[in-house]
């Protein structure tokens, strides 16, 4: 009930339904994006933007195609992941004269890149479902917690299929099992 009732003062523009959003939603919010940013200041800066944009496109969630937690939890995984991508920038571009003598060999980079590329390779072989858990847990960063919770499971299962998932990239990266998809 108090779902509708949110998105109907968003969708009508109410000015107390940040401010609801932010009461109801806001521990939520803050439990997603906590996951990602470390920093207090840059967390409550994400939640801010996460209402704002919530309020900006509220026209485009449809609860045909997914649920209302769901929409405000991705809104805000995003925009936390993209905050985390640009501190990162900003924090490599600030390198001192002492941590730029630690850029790779060309021979360093040149393993790397193959390392990348035999990964990508592997992950190419697993089922969808395997590789997007893998992605979910090692790319984007979500808590077990979080993966178990949107796929109706217990972190358990999920960390069970994670331990069986780099089981098989380790078989596919040591070159054994040539086989098809896995």
């Amino acid at each position: 009930m108090r779902e509708q009732a949110v998105i109907r003062k968003l969708k009508e523009r109410e000015e107390s339904s940040a401010e609801e959003l932010l009461l109801h939603y806001g521990p939520l919010l803050r439990y997603v994006i906590g996951a990602i940013l470390s920093d207090e200041r840059d967390r409550e800066e994400c939640v801010q933007d996460a209402v704002l944009k919530v309020w900006r496109e509220i026209g485009r969630f449809d609860a045909q195609k997914g649920s209302w937690t769901g929409w405000l939890t991705t809104i805000a995984r995003n925009l936390a992941l993209n905050r985390l991508r640009s501190m990162a920038g900003q924090e490599s571009r600030e390198l001192t004269e002492e941590e730029t003598d630690k850029t790779p060999t060309p021979e360093e980079a040149l393993l790397r890149k193959e390392q990348q590329d035999a990964l990508q390779k592997a992950l190419g072989r697993l089922k969808k479902a395997d590789c997007v858990l893998f992605y979910r847990k090692y790319y984007y960063r979500q808590t077990t917690a979080q993966i178990a919770a949107e796929l109706g499971t217990t972190e358990r299962a999920v960390e069970g299929r994670l331990y069986r998932i780099k089981a098989k990239l380790r078989i596919y990266l040591e070159g054994g099992d040539h086989g098809g998809q896995a």
